[in-house]
């Protein structure tokens, strides 16, 4: 089984979370909504194992960053 790795540095993570935040009507809400994601992307991950070494608070902001980026990736 193949894992997926994500190449990533800090500064990119604090560029996407500096994104979620200016885009945000809200500061506190969004880090609510990434702590939320994170916990479970948390319990998830301990059923599949998807990449043990990325943070799920890290997966959560960039996942959630991609989403404002792209919304064509958000499936129905």
């Amino acid at each position: 089984m193949l894992h997926k790795r994500y190449q990533f540095d800090s500064s990119e993570v604090l560029y996407r979370a500096e994104e979620l935040v200016s885009a945000a009507s809200n500061r506190y809400r969004i880090t609510v909504q990434v702590a939320n994601r994170a916990k479970r992307r948390r319990y998830e991950d301990f059923e599949t194992m998807d990449d043990p070494l990325m943070k799920p608070v890290l997966r959560a902001i960039i996942e959630m960053s991609d989403e404002l980026t792209q919304p064509e990736i958000i499936g129905d």
